[in-house]
């Protein structure tokens, strides 16, 4: 099986139990960097979804808004990135870790000058699978240090700066030193084969940050009851990816936002059923791993 099976196949071995006494329907407003949204459902750091429809990046934040939910914008444009966030929605804004320090440092700079809500590197494009460095649309990219890490943390000033791609306690661990304020536990659709599930290693990673961390999990998330899972294992927020793809491209902005919804509504019911009344309450004693 690849990494995005062996994932799949993980959600399953995570079990349930039910508390319906004295349980209600819940609130599930929570905090992230300070700001408090309607949902812990954000959507995950996709690139080009122009291609999937027309102005699809800025489609999809507005979605995210109207859901009261983070967005997550991947690799962009310095226009496509403004036009995003022109939208009004929280964008973390996430970059590529060129191997031009120079080139990182002055997209992380415009970020923080338009307004971003947070912003971040994707570290997992790293290296290729021909024993190389990887390059991204002709771009080199390079694997980063906790010194070049300090120093992004020090050019975003008080936005907070997210890492993308941390799927061990040692990474996690760097991120503290570092500074940095948010990791995504991501195995990046399996850029890496054989990479452990991100929610088989996220409690391990929620020890090592040591409360220092706003902890985001993705890879393979499509519904609510995923969602709650790695809410009860240790996330503060969960983004979802794929799963609004399809959406965005049949039905545009109104597509995306139904799609986010319907996860949010899925996962609330599972909180209920879990006995838990709001998100600052959830934790894995109601889990079975198998």
């Amino acid at each position: 099986m690849n990494s995005d099976q062996i994932t799949e196949a993980y959600f399953d071995r995570i079990l349930l139990k039910s508390r319906l006494i004295g349980s209600d329907l819940p609130d599930t407003a929570t905090q992230i960097f300070g700001r408090s949204f309607d949902t812990p459902v954000t959507t995950a750091a996709l690139s080009h979804l122009d291609n999937v429809t027309e102005n699809g990046m800025a489609l999809m934040a507005s979605a995210a808004k109207r859901a009261g939910a983070i967005y997550f914008a991947g690799m962009t444009e310095d226009d496509e990135i403004e036009r995003i966030q022109n939208t009004g929605a929280a964008v973390v804004s996430i970059i590529k870790p060129h191997a031009d320090n120079a080139e990182t440092i002055r997209q992380i700079r415009h970020n923080v000058d338009i307004g971003v809500y947070a912003v971040g590197v994707d570290i997992d494009h790293c290296f290729n699978q021909d024993g190389g460095y990887d390059t991204v649309l002709g771009m080199p990219m390079r694997p980063k240090s906790i010194e070049e890490l300090k120093q992004y943390v020090q050019e975003a000033g008080d936005t907070p700066f997210v890492i993308k791609g941390v799927l061990s306690a040692e990474d996690a661990e760097a991120c503290v030193e570092a500074g940095v304020k948010g990791i995504v536990v991501s195995h990046h659709h399996g850029i890496m084969p054989s990479s452990v599930p991100p929610l088989m290693v996220l409690p391990e990673i929620k020890k090592a940050a040591g409360g220092k961390l706003t902890i985001f999990v993705d890879c393979g998330f499509d519904s609510g009851l995923d969602v709650f899972k790695a809410m009860a294992l240790g996330a503060d927020a969960v983004c979802v990816g794929r799963a609004l793809m399809d959406p965005l491209k049949e039905g545009g902005e109104q597509g995306a936002y139904d799609a986010i919804m319907k996860i949010h509504g899925q996962f609330k019911s599972v909180m209920a059923r879990c006995g838990y009344h709001k998100i600052s309450e959830i934790d894995d004693s109601c889990v079975t791993i198998f």
